[in-house]
């Protein structure tokens, strides 16, 4: 995956206003049915469309499917597909927000990550595609990313790519210091204090305060802290024993300076990946692309390790990043800009992304030996597929994103962010957020916390 799944741009507020506010208005004229008796699927519907043909937009900033798109259109020459980069991230989905205001312009498709999916879900701005037959789509993707995509009986896309999350490490810089690769979140601390000990311009990791990157690790340990049902939510930071491990554990490093006061996919990140001084990553499976093309000299050094655990001889996991297709409610051509979905996520194009250098969602692909077999020369030869799969397994149920994330993690650097300059605990940062999410949710129509 790109790395726009790590990085959360701030979306203007009246983006965000705008799309609450249609949101809400769609919850209070009619009926929530994501627990309803899902429709019967029409999957004539699809194959008369590709038989007909037509044109549909899709929107979606994400490389590979460059190349799924003229191999759909010459199994289906009557289809005509436009691939429009709108934006990256919420770039995107404020113009998409946009065009559904305004009753035009909407594209058929759009690419939605998977934090962003619900906001416009609730909004009833992209189709349940039950209706053609998605629900017999149960069991083709990983868990975490197919819960991502339903809501009840209803499912709001589908799948694109996954993040389970691994612990990217510089193996010459554990072997220089005589580092043992961490099993536990414990070891980890104490390799911190081991190396910087050691070299003190050289640290464990990098970290000046990422939304995803927290709610990935609270995810992993557990944590629930969002409940959501409908208009309905509670957010609790505070009594949420995942949320504690982290911030007890991640406060150690804050307060030992055991992490680089330095910002993801900055040149000086990459200068430290390259160089030794930032000898480990916590994050999606989407990340080996990323450190081949961005550090390119460092080839040999990289390993890749399960992520360490919160409580030894657990095997626990979680998704960092990934995004969905979904189409459009606004959508004159449904059939086929599902066709299309299916065919990028389901179909032959998953096998077209992969050779790009996507991580994929379906099982079948994870569970290939193809796949699980091929060495990587950037990473020393290892099978790094066979680590990254097995964290897709082992990814923890049961987590839930906030009807209004893209707002709450434009707001993070504001409350939890101060805790990475002393500027509080990141406890009591949690409790801001919380606090503030709270007020925002309440604001725009949700009852959240009563």
């Amino acid at each position: 995956m790109s790395r726009i799944t790590r990085r959360s741009r701030l979306l203007a507020g009246g983006a965000i206003v705008g799309a609450l506010s249609l949101a809400l208005a769609a919850c209070s004229s009619s009926s929530d049915d994501s627990g309803s008796t899902p429709k019967p699927a029409n999957t004539s519907a699809v194959e008369d469309a590709l038989a007909k043909g037509g044109s549909i937009t899709v929107w979606a900033w994400e490389p590979t499917l460059k190349d799924v798109v003229p191999a759909f259109e010459k199994k289906y020459p009557n289809v005509k597909v436009n691939l429009v980069n709108a934006g990256t991230g919420n770039d995107q989905y404020t113009a998409l927000q946009n065009a559904i205001k305004a009753g035009k312009g909407v594209p058929d498709v759009a690419q939605i990550e998977y934090y962003a999916l619900p906001q416009f879900a609730l909004g009833k701005s992209v189709a349940d595609l039950s209706e053609f037959g998605a629900a017999s789509l149960d069991g083709t993707f990983t868990p975490g990313p197919w819960n991502s995509v339903k809501q009840g009986n209803a499912i709001d896309g589908l799948p694109m790519d996954s993040g389970p999350m691994a612990l990217f490490y510089n193996k010459k810089v554990f072997d220089k210091y005589k580092l043992t690769v961490p099993t536990t979140w414990d070891e980890y601390v104490a390799d911190a204090q081991k190396l910087h000990a050691a070299n003190p311009k050289a640290y464990i990791t990098n970290d000046t305060g990422d939304a995803g990157f927290t709610t990935s690790m609270i995810w992993q340990a557990g944590g629930k802290p969002y409940t959501v049902d409908g208009t309905n939510v509670k957010i609790d930071f505070t009594n949420d024993a995942g949320t504690q491990k982290f911030a007890s554990t991640w406060q150690k490093l804050l307060d030992g300076k055991l992490v680089a006061p330095v910002s993801s996919w900055s040149d000086e990140w990459y200068k430290g990946l390259g160089d030794g001084t930032i000898a480990t990553l916590a994050i999606g499976a989407w990340m080996p692309a990323n450190l081949e093309s961005g550090v390119p000299a460092a080839k040999g050094d990289w390993r890749v390790a399960p992520l360490p655990q919160w409580t030894a001889g657990e095997k626990a996991s979680s998704e960092n990043g990934g995004s969905s297709l979904a189409v459009t409610d606004a959508s004159s051509n449904k059939a086929l800009a599902y066709a299309f979905t299916k065919f990028a996520t389901v179909d032959e194009g998953v096998q077209i992304r992969v050779d790009g250098g996507a991580f994929p969602a379906t099982t079948a692909t994870l569970k290939s030996q193809d796949f699980l077999s091929a060495t990587s020369d950037y990473f020393g030869g290892q099978k790094i597929n066979e680590v990254l799969a097995q964290s897709a397994e082992d990814v923890v149920t049961g987590w839930s994103y906030l009807p209004f994330q893209v707002y709450a993690n434009s707001i993070f650097n504001d409350t939890v962010g101060k805790a990475y300059n002393g500027g509080t605990t990141l406890t009591d940062g949690l409790k801001a957020w919380q606090d503030k999410s709270v007020e925002y949710g309440n604001q725009q129509g949700f009852s959240v916390n009563k």
